[in-house]
């Protein structure tokens, strides 16, 4: 709390505060007030929503749910479209193989001529994954609220905006009304103090973080990361952070923008420029948490103690350290005792043995959460003048042609080319399964995407390791897991 004002001496010696005492805020806070239309009968908000981000897989059922009611797009200039889910990253070549992701590929080109959107098609040069395009573009900006039919819209957050992953039906809602009906999430601030050290990197951060919190942890929460190793990180280490926020429960993950936002956002192509750009970042710093704002919960992490992390079961709060046993289900809660059991015998992999040396039989760097330039440079640092072991596939897909543009400008691709890796075209790739990239049988997957879902990969079988793109690098050359740190020179 903040006091605000100037002291009067009256006659009768009384000292009076001629102003009235001012709350300090959080950027939750300053942004929900900010879009708030109204406060609904349900006691929820009606809150306006800044940017809206759509693709191929949630948005058909809401383009013809307008046709049905004879509505428009409210506000098409506040909606992007892009093709990330379905398109194969072998081959882009139209019509694609798969008749159900041309079908959804002619929908959402048709929708987006009618209705007047903007879309980063395979042919603009800024297709990708909608949540590596909308902050490489400058369309994600501090202060703003986000919405898309995507649960890791959270990544966005990164750039200090609220955002939210949302259904079908609130995409349509979206679309008539650019508003949305929420109620306000309570508050937890994460705050991540110390020096990473080398070799662990951001992916390892937020394992930790949900490891310790648990994947329901953050249920009815948004979450604000900060303390000094967050305040270290670049944006697209941020990212990965806030777009793994939903795993833990929480809908709303952000960072404060501060001089890395600003900077990362200059020159971007929807992003102010020039007196625009001044006033812009102005406003970006009056939206951040004020110091002595107050939270209605607050963890603190030791980032200098995280090692490099990987998950050993069937979802993300399953983590351990690459240099820990695996678990044994009578180390577990006694709620959790079973959920262990389970994600043992489907993982195959037996208790009390290091994970460490655990055989692999594919290897996956992309996804929204580590498809990233930067991404593949850790990666490549590990490959250099390395070989994918025998009997591996590999392969590298970036997560827009922008980061495909940069890294090929790099002579990156050669770099994995030369080692065994595939290089992809831009797209959502093994993450999700939902195209020509998918496990066989029981094959287990090294993966820097966000989840290990049973089936997440395309076979109702085929497992999932999570980790950095380091330690995906690292797993791919030696055929096994292992802890990166000892190839880093």
């Amino acid at each position: 709390m903040n006091r605000a004002g100037s002291l009067t001496v009256l006659a009768c010696d009384r000292l009076i505060w001629h102003n009235t005492i001012t709350m300090a805020e959080t950027l939750l806070d300053k942004v929900w007030r900010a879009h708030t239309v109204r406060t609904l009968p349900s006691g929820q908000t009606q809150l306006f929503i800044g940017l809206h981000l759509i693709h191929e897989v949630t948005s058909p059922q809401a383009f013809q749910m307008l046709r049905e009611t004879g509505l428009k797009v409210r506000y098409p200039e506040r909606t992007f479209a892009t093709i990330d889910h379905i398109v194969p990253t072998a081959s882009q070549a139209r019509p694609f193989a798969d008749t159900m992701a041309e079908e959804m590929a002619v929908h959402l080109t048709r929708n987006c001529k009618e209705f007047g959107i903007p879309f980063f098609d395979l042919d603009s040069g800024r297709q990708g994954i909608v949540h590596v395009v909308g902050p490489e573009l400058g369309l994600t900006q501090p202060g703003m609220t986000i919405a898309c039919g995507d649960s890791h819209t959270s990544t966005h957050g990164a750039l200090g905006a609220l955002a939210f992953g949302i259904g079908t039906s609130q995409v349509r809602d979206i679309l008539a009304t650019q508003c949305l009906s929420m109620a306000k999430p309570k508050l937890r601030q994460i705050r991540v103090e110390g020096r990473l050290a080398r070799g662990v990197y951001a992916k390892d951060v937020i394992l930790t973080i949900i490891r310790k919190l648990g994947v329901n942890g953050g249920v009815g929460y948004a979450y604000e990361y900060g303390g000094s190793t967050v305040t270290a990180m670049s944006m697209e280490e941020r990212l990965t952070i806030c777009n793994m926020s939903i795993e833990g429960g929480a809908r709303v993950g952000y960072v404060n923008p501060d001089a890395t936002t600003f900077e990362y956002l200059k020159g971007r192509p929807f992003a102010p420029k020039g007196d625009a750009s001044d006033r812009a970042v102005a406003w970006w710093k009056s939206m951040a948490t004020d110091p002595d704002a107050g939270f209605d919960d607050i963890v603190r992490l030791d980032g200098s103690s995280i090692e490099p992390m990987l998950t050993w079961g069937i979802n993300p709060e399953q983590s351990i350290g690459v240099t820990e046993p695996i678990p044994h289900p009578h180390d577990a809660p006694d709620a959790d005792r079973a959920a262990w059991s389970e994600a043992l015998a489907f993982m195959s992999l037996e208790p009390g043995r290091l994970i460490a040396g655990t055989p692999i039989d594919v290897a996956f760097i992309g996804s929204c959460t580590n498809g990233r330039l930067s991404d593949l440079r850790v990666a490549a640092e590990v490959i250099r003048g390395r070989r994918v072991a025998k009997g591996i596939r590999a392969l590298v897909v970036p997560g827009s042609q922008t980061v495909a543009q940069a890294a090929e400008a790099e002579g990156l691709h050669e770099l994995f080319l030369a080692a065994g890796f595939d290089w992809r075209k831009a797209g959502c790739s093994l993450c999700l399964g939902m195209n020509e990239d998918k496990l066989t049988g029981q094959q287990l997957c090294a993966a820097s995407s966000n989840r290990n879902f049973k089936g997440r990969m395309g076979s109702p079988t085929g497992r999932t390791l999570l980790m950095s793109p380091a330690m995906v690098a690292a797993a791919a050359i030696r055929g096994q897991i292992v802890d990166v740190r000892e190839m880093l020179q």
